[in-house]
């Protein structure tokens, strides 16, 4: 793997336990230009607060997470989503990132049906494509391994995310690629490139699949190195398909967030490197 060190960029939920401008200033110290930041501690922060903290240190936001959650079958749960997710798209803009990631929802409560809750997630994206594109945001669907379908995305391939985004303008909605849900897939890397080729490949995450899973498995994403995924050949995937941007490194992990954040974040600095 051959990738260049100034693309780095942590996601926020990597080092949780460091507070923004804890962060920022962690960042600085490191070299570290990118950050992936999430909206609740955002919104906790305060969101021009936290705007004016990026600037003024220097650190460009690579991604928003998260809007999505747009399965719902009731109209008033549906109206509220379309809300929240346009105040994300706000949020964005505001941040300077040109990337909202959307985590799509799963089934509604009772519901089994599969299809309709994906086509509820594309009617949804003809209604916010649009109101991101005129504010300079674009929507990248992010697939989530399959475990997630019930209860958190019913999107769980690249195909499928795909399958929805080419529905729409490829400045409005792609996708977002995340080695920790897409590893075990071997239809993947013919999908980067399609991606690549429809100009819809807008973000690229790492994280690694460590055994046995934890309890909590949502919590389980490992250290880069420490587990299945081969991070060499996916960086010359995304490579061939044209991805040039940001590499963003997002671990969920107890572990990591029982220890020290600079730490963690010198840490996952350190393992990124090694991988080039």
């Amino acid at each position: 793997m051959t990738v260049d060190a100034t693309r780095f960029s942590i996601n926020q939920m990597t080092v949780k336990q460091l507070a923004l401008p804890e962060l920022a200033s962690a960042c600085g110290e490191l070299g570290i230009t990118g950050v992936g930041l999430w909206r609740e501690p955002v919104a906790e922060y305060g969101l021009e607060a936290t705007a004016k903290l990026m600037r003024d240190s220097g650190l460009t936001v690579t991604t928003l997470c998260r809007g999505g959650f747009l399965t719902a079958i009731d109209p008033h749960a549906r109206v509220r989503a379309l809300d929240d997710n346009r105040r994300a798209v706000d949020e964005a803009a505001i941040l300077g990132t040109d990337t909202l990631v959307l985590v799509s929802g799963g089934l509604p409560p009772g519901s089994r049906d599969l299809h309709g809750a994906r086509e509820r997630i594309a009617e949804a994206l003809s209604e916010l494509g649009p109101y991101a594109r005129e504010r300079g945001v674009r929507l990248a669907v992010e697939p989530l391994h399959p475990m997630f379908a019930a209860d958190r995305c019913v999107v769980s391939t690249l195909t499928q995310a795909l399958d929805l985004a080419e529905r729409f303008p490829a400045d409005e909605v792609g996708v977002c690629v995340d080695t920790y849900h897409l590893w075990w897939d071997d239809r993947a890397p013919a999908e980067v490139a399609r991606a690549g080729v429809g100009g819809r490949l807008y973000a690229y995450q790492l994280a690694d699949w460590t055994t046995p899973l934890p309890a909590g498995v949502l919590n389980g994403r490992g250290q880069l190195g420490d587990g299945a995924v081969d991070f060499g050949q996916w960086h010359e995937c995304v490579t061939a398909a044209g991805y040039t941007g940001p590499v963003e490194v997002e671990l969920f992990n107890e572990e990591l967030w029982a220890r020290g954040g600079r730490e963690v974040l010198a840490e996952t600095l350190r393992r990124f490197n090694s991988l080039a």
